[in-house]
């Protein structure tokens, strides 16, 4: 029986880029409760996925981090296939993506579902935009950069009365997947469905339920990651189950 390998010395040959480039087979690493530099998350069909731990302003508390388009075709392709399979009895219409990284996600998810299309929103505004059709957006990841997320008014039609899917890559603080909940609601859209690749900790959940209490019913996420604490010795420790 071969020993799984440890992920400490496994590590001493991962080079930054080579995070989100592979899955591994069910078991390939030990369930250990602390983690050193990188993260183990498991998919729903057992196979793991490695990620870059990312300390916080604090330097007592670290989150596990996927960035979708930075990921191998074959990683998104099992992420979009597997968050597809979520939303399939759902019987959506058309997926709607939320920039920047939840476009890469929501144009491969569509595709899985069958789709020809998808609806993108944006923070770049065109000329022919309206700003009634906006709101104010704020990202966990850039946190100074005040933009706004836009809708093209030519894409409302394709959501008039249809059952809608809104997609991110990750819900961590759910400032992103409000905003875009806020942008539909004046457009009279409500989706049946949000999907992330990864929710990130609990702390998107507090902001999206105050914004109404049908919304955590309606998230699908391929995986879960906690927030994890510093020990003594320096390492990362999930909380306790």
């Amino acid at each position: 029986m071969t020993d799984l390998p440890d992920t400490t010395s496994v590590l001493e040959d991962l080079a930054p880029h080579d995070f989100w480039q592979e899955l591994h087979a069910p078991g390939s690493f030990p369930d250990h409760a602390e983690f050193t530099s990188f993260y183990v998350a498991q998919l729903g069909d057992g196979r793991q996925l490695r990620l870059p731990l990312r300390p916080l302003a604090d330097s007592e508390h670290a989150l596990a981090s996927l960035i979708v388009n930075q990921a191998s075709f074959a990683v998104l392709d099992a992420l979009a296939a597997q968050l597809a399979d979520k939303l399939r009895a759902i019987d959506i219409d058309i997926v709607i993506g939320l920039p920047t990284l939840g476009l890469t996600l929501a144009s491969e998810v569509a595709k899985k579902l069958g789709h020809l299309r998808y609806v993108p929103l944006g923070t770049s505004r065109k000329f022919w935009y309206r700003d009634e059709l906006s709101v104010p957006l704020s990202s966990i990841t850039a946190p100074t950069q005040q933009k706004r997320l836009y809708i093209d008014p030519r894409m409302l039609p394709l959501l008039a009365d249809k059952r809608v899917a809104l997609i991110d890559d990750v819900l961590s603080s759910g400032t992103s997947i409000v905003s875009a909940l806020a942008l539909l609601s004046s457009c009279a859209v409500e989706p049946v469905a949000i999907g992330a690749a990864m929710l990130q900790s609990d702390r998107w959940k507090e902001r999206l339920a105050s914004a109404g209490p049908q919304w955590l019913k309606r998230t699908h996420g391929v995986f879960e990651t906690p927030m994890l604490r510093k020990t003594h010795d320096g390492a990362w420790r999930r909380p306790a189950a």
